[in-house]
């Protein structure tokens, strides 16, 4: 009887107790995070780390407002709170509860500062604290966050999430996670070397620096495993980085091929050297941000949908205004070149200063729709969509303009007017007109290009004077109206432009790349793919 009474009191005392219990846990966490206003940077961080490891996922909205400056303590009381400002007054959150806690004069409360080192404390805190989160891309991010970040005091609640994670692949980047922590810890030689060894098999530049950094405090019987992981790194490394600057230099190419092919074009049938090249694509790019200015403020649903409107529209001012100057201007100076080059460097300073004039002189934002944000990796390499989707909008002009010239039946009597302007002329090809549609083709191409180049510059101006001497040096080389020479051309100079960069920086590099254009067209001058047919006129 006596046992049966002392069962039932053990069992009533537990079941009174669990609520006290977690009162008690919440009042701990509250002291925790009213402890958050006292102390230097470095005691604040201390106090961060044992807050994370009590493993409150109701933690994270605290320690991002911290991050953010948003944190505040009372002076009367220590009480902390999230706030935010609103002119004097401070709007304020319970840290605990997250409930709205009414308002407060501003110069009652004191905000708890934060320095980068504190700043890194907390991204360890919230990464580890969100390892557990039910959606995948938050323990995803945890998990990237916590390696790139690591620290002892998360490495219990890194064991714990890779024990219930079930996703092989966010179980990998935990796993690397603890590694990275474990290197940071107290652990066995043993453990660490197996640590070295995960991180190693990550092979990317954070685990490069993951290993740099404990390669300071490693004792001599783990430096030598750390010194040949990261010499091993190293070289893989250096093989990525020059892959990566051969996809940096197609990427430039593929701009410099966009900007370049309609220069290409009216270069090679009229011989024109048209100064307001750079004027035509810069135009296609105010054209982008007109375009989407009224897409934003009328129909925003279809933003995502603003550059392929931008396209046609961009293709057909550009052209109209091609043409329009080719009638108007060009036609009466053929056969004049430098009259030539100075009327179009006077057109493309009016249309410089009347864009300056309109839009005024400085940059114009224009987004990047969802598809063209962001990017991926791929081994070792890091390919943005904004570049990829360029690479491939340049292939398909230039296969495009390609079927144009070879299959079509102005594509024939441009190609006529270019072997042999006499001939075609006599053969009933209307001449003039021809040189008149093929500068608004080059014109509309350059508008398009311009669409295009909206999402990788800034926007203003000045825009086509940073393209308009790379595109002639892109022509020359190549070969004046060779569509496969700019093809070649371009990618070539992207490419060696590139790699030329991290050993002589960029100014230095394009003087080495002009210089060697020149030594080039002294050998053969007309390019690497010259036409055959204008000889004849002569």
């Amino acid at each position: 009887m006596y046992r049966a009474v002392k069962i039932l009191t053990l069992l009533a005392c537990l079941i009174l107790a669990l609520p006290v219990s977690k009162g008690e846990a919440q009042q701990d966490i509250r002291l925790g995070i009213n402890s958050l206003g006292k102390g230097g940077f470095s005691q604040v961080a201390t106090k961060v780390a044992e807050l994370s490891r009590t493993g409150d996922i109701k933690l994270v909205p605290v320690f991002e407002a911290l991050a953010a400056g948003n944190l505040y303590a009372r002076k009367a009381d220590d009480v902390v709170f999230i706030a935010k400002e609103d002119g004097s007054v401070l709007h304020l959150t319970d840290a605990v509860t997250g409930n709205p806690d009414g308002e407060g004069a501003k110069a009652d409360f004191e905000r708890i500062k934060v320095n980068n080192s504190l700043r890194r404390a907390v991204r360890t805190a919230i990464g580890a604290l969100t390892l557990l989160s039910p959606d995948r891309d938050v323990r995803l991010r945890a998990a990237n966050s916590v390696f790139s970040s690591p620290s002892e005091d998360a490495l219990e609640l890194i064991e714990t999430a890779i024990a219930s994670e079930k996703d092989a692949s966010i179980k990998s980047v935990m796993e690397q996670a603890r590694a990275a922590a474990v290197l940071k810890s107290d652990r066995s030689i043993g453990d660490k070397r197996l640590a070295i060894k995960t991180i190693t098999e990550r092979g990317d530049r954070d685990a490069l620096s993951i290993l740099s950094a404990a390669q300071e405090d490693a004792n001599v019987d783990l430096r030598t495993d750390i010194d040949k992981a990261i010499e091993g790194l190293q070289s893989a490394q250096a093989l990525w980085n020059a892959g990566q600057n051969v996809w940096y230099g197609l990427s430039l190419g593929s701009v410099l091929l966009l900007a370049a092919i309609g220069l290409a074009i009216t270069f090679g049938v009229m011989g024109i050297i048209n100064m307001a090249h750079g004027e035509m694509v810069m135009l296609g790019a105010y054209t982008t941000f007109i375009v989407q200015e009224v897409i934003r403020s009328s129909y925003p649903g279809l933003f995502d949908w603003s550059l392929m409107i931008a396209l046609p529209i961009a293709f057909g001012i550009t052209g109209l205004i091609g043409l329009v100057i080719e009638r108007g201007i060009i036609r009466f100076l053929y056969g004049r070149p430098l009259e030539t080059l100075l009327a179009t460097w006077g057109v493309s300073l009016i249309l410089q200063q009347g864009v300056r004039s309109i839009f005024g002189p400085s940059n114009r934002e224009v987004g990047n729709p969802s598809w063209m944000s962001g990017g991926f990796e791929l081994g070792g390499l890091t390919l943005t969509y904004n570049r990829m989707w360029i690479v491939v909008f340049s292939a398909g002009v230039f296969l495009t303009l390609l079927f144009v010239l070879k299959r079509s039946r102005f594509g024939l009597q441009m190609r006529a007017v270019t072997q042999n302007r006499r001939m075609a002329s006599s053969m009933g090809i209307k001449t003039p007109w021809v040189d008149a549609f093929t500068f608004a083709l080059g014109s509309g191409i350059a508008g398009i290009a311009g669409v295009a180049l909206s999402q990788i510059d800034n926007v203003s101006p000045n825009l086509g004077q940073s393209y308009i001497i790379d595109s002639f040096m892109v022509v020359v080389f190549g070969g004046v109206g060779n569509l496969w020479g700019t093809l070649v051309g371009a990618l070539s100079l992207g490419i060696v432009n590139k790699l030329l960069e991290p050993y002589t920086g960029a100014v230095l590099g394009k003087i080495l790349i002009l210089i060697l254009i020149i030594l080039f067209i002294q050998r053969r001058p007309r390019g690497l793919f010259a036409l055959k047919g204008r000889a004849v006129e002569a």
